[in-house]
């Protein structure tokens, strides 16, 4: 729960390498004596990428993304109606907050109350995940288990709502169709809506980088989409798995990625450095980026190639330039407030 109100107020982007992935995620924030926070915020992801943004301080659902922006070509009143639906949310979450801090015994001080829920589709086994969760003051305070459709609750004050929850099928059944039926369903919508953003496919620049004679060397990629990628190095064209570290995948500012991964060289003698090279693969792409180790390609602080902190400054700063989300194909209409009005009546009560 904690890592929700973070990924909020940084903007930050949780990704997963491991398979070929799409989701649709939607946080609604309330808070409560929280300085210079809205007391209500509302965000909608799709792959993790923010496309739509309510907060009690516009009370306005605004597009963050170009291609959301179109909907009113097709659907004029879209905005309008998706604003009246938060609008209504931020009354209902502003009464949540107030019941779970009676439930706590707790009268001032911050607090915040967090929903969230969504679905991610694995695209190469069809297997959907749903999950919807909510908590308060950072901490979990129930969540829906799609497989035996009951309620989990950690926290003494949730068992009351637990057992309400447990025992009304007929809603619990509602939550699980949509989390497995329809949200699936608009997540294709989306896809397609920004496919030139979000289904594109960008290549890296790969870069070798070394702090000093007795540091590891670095293999560096940056500017690759999507974040569904792999990086290593190879002896005599074998993967090794000994003095390598693989560092995670990290976003830049342009929603491109970066990664790296080291090579502890300090007992390789230097005629047979020619004999590893670094491979970058990504999904969808069939050829490999294979770059050869050679001491005169390796950026150092020794003011090789370019100086080491210049170099990963601006690869960290420009990415590779070739993922400009651009322009996108107009949209057709997109899921009203009516395609989630099921989930609401959800909360403590």
């Amino acid at each position: 729960m904690k890592t929700w109100f973070v990924l909020l107020l940084l903007g930050l982007m949780v990704q997963d390498a491991a398979a070929v992935t799409h989701s649709m995620k939607y946080f609604y924030t309330s808070s409560s004596g929280v300085p210079n926070f809205p007391e209500y915020v509302a965000v909608g992801l799709v792959d993790d990428f923010e496309m739509v943004h309510y907060d009690s301080n516009t009370k306005r659902a605004e597009p963050k993304q170009d291609w959301m922006s179109r909907v009113t070509e097709d659907d004029p009143h879209y905005w309008e109606r998706e604003t009246g639906h938060w609008v209504r949310e931020q009354q209902l979450s502003n009464a949540d907050i107030e019941f779970a801090k009676q439930l706590f015994n707790q009268t001032g001080g911050a607090h915040i109350f967090q929903y969230m829920y969504g679905c991610d589709q694995d695209y190469e086994t069809d297997e959907v995940n749903g999950y919807m969760q909510l908590g308060y003051d950072g901490e979990d305070f129930i969540s829906l288990d799609l497989k035996t459709e009951t309620w989990i609750a950690p926290k003494q004050q949730a068992l009351a709502t637990k057992h309400k929850w447990d025992n009304d099928k007929a809603r619990t059944a509602a939550f699980k169709h949509y989390l497995t039926q329809q949200c699936p369903e608009w997540v294709k919508k989306y896809l397609n809506y920004g496919r030139s953003s979000l289904l594109r496919t960008g290549l890296p620049s790969v870069s070798l980088l070394q702090k000093s004679p007795s540091s590891p060397v670095s293999c560096h990629a940056t500017g690759f989409y999507p974040d569904r990628a792999m990086m290593f190095w190879r002896k005599d064209g074998e993967e090794l798995h000994e003095d390598v570290d693989l560092g995670e995948i990290l976003p830049n500012h342009d929603g491109s990625f970066q990664m790296s991964v080291d090579l502890d060289l300090s007992s390789v003698p230097a005629e047979d450095w020619r004999r590893y090279d670094c491979v970058f693969q990504l999904s969808g792409v069939e050829d490999d980026i294979i770059t050869k180790l050679d001491k005169e390609d390796i950026r150092t602080n020794r003011g090789g190639k370019a100086p080491l902190a210049k170099a990963i400054l601006n690869q960290a700063i420009n990415g590779a330039g070739g993922c400009d989300p651009g322009s996108r194909p107009a949209a057709r209409a997109l899921p009203t407030s009516s395609a989630r009005a099921t989930l609401r009546g959800t909360y403590f009560r």
